[in-house]
């Protein structure tokens, strides 16, 4: 039996690793978004983090025009934009550009975090009510992109870009009040998703972007020969992680095993917790319950591996699971 899900796709950080440069990390992006569009992934977003070590995408707008520069057909998008370190109207026009020299196959991906640390806050001028804003923000957005602001977004967009809300908590009430898509990932994900969920499809107010709920889930997926050998592909993220977690900075990813402390070791068992892993069948497994408790429309495998060549077979073998499944790439659901 084929994943349950209508669509599948990628979320790439653009993370770093030892014995690599960040300009091969952003080179890393570009070739695993190629080999995704030729397995058929229906979309590849990038995403948005400030003065990160072991992260290289900051600039989720440039790296999205490099990657769909190289591709043809795959969707690409932002997984996401944080409105809070951006102007609306700057958005848009990104938005607008994007969606005009790609043919329509950009996705806008927002989101409502902050900067990691203080100091990156500071930086981006972004002040502490700043996420408070954003159901503001994103109702400014949203009428630059469909062209009723006082401004004229240029190049207009029409309402034509697809817009998706990383949503956790309010996020869920402010896209169901906008009529937007939604990408559910993290801790909520295990924790809380059916009754979010169930409020955001109840609450849905159709839009001119969407004309019903569209739910994609978003985790760490690794799929190998052996449940072993899945778990150690995810390891050096997990372990990065826990150090950013512990020690407020995250480190390029290392395949080599480290020293960690106790609570470490127990961040670590959590991102495994949530995260989906193992050999083809188990995969199938845990995904197919996760679509049935969920009803989510698509999945989005997000989170970096280390070893290059073992995450793209994990690419190969996740599509080749959905590959009956998945529709021709580049068609917007």
């Amino acid at each position: 039996m084929p994943l349950p899900f209508a669509a599948l796709s990628i979320l790439d950080r653009a993370q770093s690793r030892t014995g690599s440069s960040e300009a091969d990390a952003l080179h890393h992006v570009i070739a695993r978004a190629q080999r995704a569009e030729r397995l058929g992934y229906r979309r590849f977003w990038v995403a948005e983090h400030h003065g990160v070590p072991g992260i290289a995408g900051s600039v989720p707008a440039v790296l999205a025009a490099a990657v769909a520069s190289a591709t043809s057909s795959i969707r690409i998008g932002t997984g996401g934009i944080m409105l809070p370190n951006h102007q609306p109207l700057v958005v848009a026009e990104q938005a607008a550009t994007l969606t005009a020299l790609t043919g329509g196959r950009f996705d806008l991906g927002v989101g409502r975090s902050l900067g990691f640390t203080s100091a990156v806050r500071s930086a981006l001028r972004a002040d502490k009510e700043a996420s408070g804003r954003f159901e503001r923000d994103l109702t400014e957005l949203l009428a630059f992109l469909e062209g009723t602001a006082p401004v004229t977004a240029r190049p207009t967009d029409g309402g034509r870009t697809p817009v998706f809300v990383l949503a956790t908590g309010q996020g869920l009430d402010i896209a169901a009040r906008a009529g937007l898509a939604v990408v559910l990932g993290g801790p909520a994900l295990l924790r809380d998703a059916d009754p979010a969920l169930e409020r955001y499809r109840e609450s849905f107010r159709a839009s001119r972007w969407w004309d019903a709920p569209y739910v994609t889930v978003s985790l760490n997926v690794a799929v190998a020969g052996t449940t072993a050998a899945a778990r150690h592909l995810l390891l050096p993220e997990a372990r990065a992680l826990a150090v950013s977690r512990t020690m407020g900075s995250f480190p390029p990813l290392d395949a080599a095993a480290v020293a960690l402390t106790e609570r470490q070791d127990g961040l670590v068992r959590e991102s495994l917790a949530a995260a989906v892993y193992g050999t083809e069948d188990e995969v199938e497994q845990q995904l197919t319950a996760l679509q049935g408790r969920t009803g989510a429309d698509e999945l989005m495998v997000s989170g970096g591996a280390h070893d290059l060549d073992a995450q793209a077979a994990s690419d190969g073998l996740l599509a080749a699971l959905a590959r009956p499944r998945l529709p021709t790439a580049g068609v917007v659901s």
